[in-house]
């Protein structure tokens, strides 16, 4: 078992998750895209081609690259006014602190952008620019801290943008996003729990997760000093090819989610990411999928699956319609697909 991050093809094939002969070519890929396996994730790696490997574990299929893919597929730079903030809708905004992760996803949509030879950290200059942009703008109700992962920052960093963010009276939610609960638990730590509240203002944590087994007993203990903490925890998950997009794998995850204390709240497209073709799916496949656990999965398991417009247009849902359009008036099908007559007769 390693105790270390694996950041290397090297390290990987020492650690027995690559083949010594993929090395040469898996160290082409990681010149281009940054390599990172936690102790957490590495351990609950059981095959090559396994439902956490493939999230990780670099791929000689990263360098298939198709001509609608972007370094930027959901236009980040077109909507950041300033850096550190991208703001494509009017009452969010994103504030990106760092541009470092625990771990780094083989289908991430900033994968040009993070990493060591990615973005820089934001100066302190930066973050007062970025800090006094959503100050100046009263329409801004919630900022939403990402990156990279803001969870590998300091307690002392992350409880002084907090501190920031607090003297903005018009500013009521922040929103982090991060994957460090499942991957790296051991650093959700008391200190760091605290750093997220602030007097006034309301603290969400959004856990990307993809698979059941990243909700590991350590994770959902970490998941649960936040909760505990009084802090609503959501739950983001990439649809992924053969990770995810099964029913029965899909529905563990989201009902795994939900007893950790975590609302499903987003699956998402995956984004035309470069050289990510091999982990997305179609979205009928997604909509195939999300009709299948309607009426056999609870409610609370439900999360809405959701496409990225390319060029940063905004997010859109592209779930199954139940609704249909006839010649004798509409209808709706029920879960078992039986179709009925809506609104009935008379209305």
């Amino acid at each position: 078992m390693t105790t270390k991050t694996l950041r290397s093809p090297e390290a990987l094939a020492a650690a027995g998750l690559i083949a010594p002969d993929r090395l040469t070519a898996l160290e082409r890929v990681a010149a281009q895209y940054a390599v990172a396996i936690t102790p957490a994730m590495a351990e609950l790696i059981e095959a090559p081609d396994d439902p956490i490997a493939r999230q990780f574990v670099p791929s000689e299929a990263e360098f298939h690259l198709l001509a609608q893919e972007s370094a930027d597929p959901v236009g980040d730079f077109a909507h950041s006014p300033v850096e550190g903030i991208v703001h494509r809708y009017p009452d969010r905004c994103l504030l990106k602190l760092n541009h470092a992760c625990a771990v780094y996803c083989r289908f991430c949509f900033r994968r040009e952008m993070v990493g060591p030879d990615g973005l820089r950290p934001l100066s302190a200059e930066a973050l007062e620019a970025a800090i006094a942009y959503i100050a100046e703008r009263p329409d801004i109700w919630e900022v939403i801290v990402t990156g990279g992962d803001p969870f590998i920052l300091s307690p002392r960093r992350l409880r002084d943008a907090m501190a920031r963010l607090a003297r903005i009276d018009h500013l009521k939610v922040v929103r982090f996003h991060t994957r460090v609960p499942a991957v790296a638990p051991e650093m959700v730590t008391d200190e760091l729990v605290a750093a997220l509240q602030a007097y006034g203002k309301t603290a969400y944590v959004a856990l990307h997760a993809n698979h059941a087994r990243e909700l590991t007993p350590a994770a959902r203990a970490a998941c649960g000093k936040i909760v505990d903490a009084g802090i609503p925890m959501v739950g983001q998950t990439v649809l992924l090819a053969g990770v995810n997009d099964d029913p029965e794998s899909l529905t563990a995850l989201m009902r795994a989610l939900v007893e950790t204390r975590i609302k499903p709240y987003y699956l998402h497209h995956a984004d035309l990411a470069p050289g990510t073709s091999h982990l997305r799916t179609s979205i009928e496949a997604g909509q195939i999928l999300m009709r299948a656990m309607r009426g056999t999965v609870s409610g609370l398991c439900q999360p809405t699956y959701i496409l990225d417009i390319p060029g940063g247009h905004g997010k859109v849902p592209i779930g199954p319609d139940y609704l249909a359009d006839g010649p004798n008036g509409g209808s709706v099908e029920d879960p078992a697909g039986r179709r009925h007559a809506y609104p009935p007769k008379g209305l």
